[in-house]
């Protein structure tokens, strides 16, 4: 069992959460991930890394309760225990040797943006961060993100915090003014990503995206996770989960990603109590 020691909202849709995981904490680097069990009817569920520390022997998640599971988790309180924690899985985030850097985080992949960003940061790096929330009501993390960038920018969908726009229109201008990256790493909807890489590849830039599809086992056995990236199909959970992003067929990847949706949706129900009945009903038809 792993204990869970805090947790916290940060919004209305977003948890943070601190599980005691020793092992793991030791060995986990940014950019890993690990897989969850709330229980033993529970499926895995893969979060990428938020924090560790090592000395207290904790990892740090954030999630958001979108799905029947996420929604049980957000439920749990500091005291109550997870079944299983596994981990570090993915390869850690290429960041040695860089020094000069842009991390972009889009809505809940700032979480995944943060220990990237702190890392180059802590190891020298000069380092500008774009994040991007549909509101300021959605904001996070932003105090941390001050803490560990030389230029922070903050775009909102509908501009409630002063900044309209998505995150590749500041990336674009200071791209034009000039700005050389080493490296930018972009985390966060699929289609954001895949603009991202289109704005630095005019330019030549090393661009990296982390990509977050349907993953089972976390060890590259069931093959759910494939990513086109170039001529070949490669495992996100094993190969991944940072891709090229000049390479990564990002329409593939998005066709992938709602093959479930409506299983997804069937399931959130019957957790939710709405229309149980027929929701399990519709789900055994399909499955015949």
């Amino acid at each position: 069992m792993y204990p869970i020691l805090e947790t916290e909202a940060l919004n209305a849709e977003v948890t943070r959460m601190v599980i005691e995981a020793p092992a793991i904490a030791r060995k986990i680097k940014p950019g890993q991930f690990v897989m969850l069990r709330i229980d033993e009817t529970g499926e895995r569920i893969p979060l990428t890394m938020n924090g560790a520390d090592p000395e207290a022997g904790t990892v740090t998640i954030i999630f958001q309760a979108v799905g029947a599971s996420t929604m049980q988790l957000a439920k749990m309180k500091a005291g109550e225990a997870l079944l299983d924690v596994v981990g570090p899985l993915g390869k850690p985030t290429e960041l040695e040797g860089v020094k000069r850097a842009c991390v972009i985080g889009g809505g809940l992949g700032c979480a995944i943006a943060y220990p990237q960003a702190k890392w180059l940061h802590d190891h020298g790096c000069q380092v500008d961060v774009i994040v991007g929330f549909r509101n300021k009501d959605l904001i996070i993390l932003e105090d941390e993100f001050c803490a560990c960038s030389d230029k922070l920018t903050i775009m909102t969908d509908d501009g409630s915090n002063g900044n309209k726009g998505v995150v590749t229109a500041p990336l674009q201008e200071q791209l034009e003014a000039g700005e050389r990256y080493d490296v930018v790493l972009a985390i966060g909807p699929v289609i954001m990503m895949k603009f991202v890489a289109l704005t630095t590849k005019p330019y030549d830039i090393k661009t990296f995206v982390s990509m977050n599809p349907l993953m089972i086992d976390g060890t590259g056995m069931c093959g759910g996770c494939r990513v086109k990236v170039g001529d070949e199909y490669m495992h996100a959970c094993v190969d991944g989960p940072d891709f090229d992003g000049h390479l990564v067929d990002f329409d593939d990847a998005m066709r992938r990603g709602v093959m479930y949706r409506s299983f997804e949706q069937r399931a959130k129900d019957i957790a939710e109590g709405r229309d149980c009945a027929e929701a399990v009903a519709a789900a055994q038809k399909e499955g015949e």
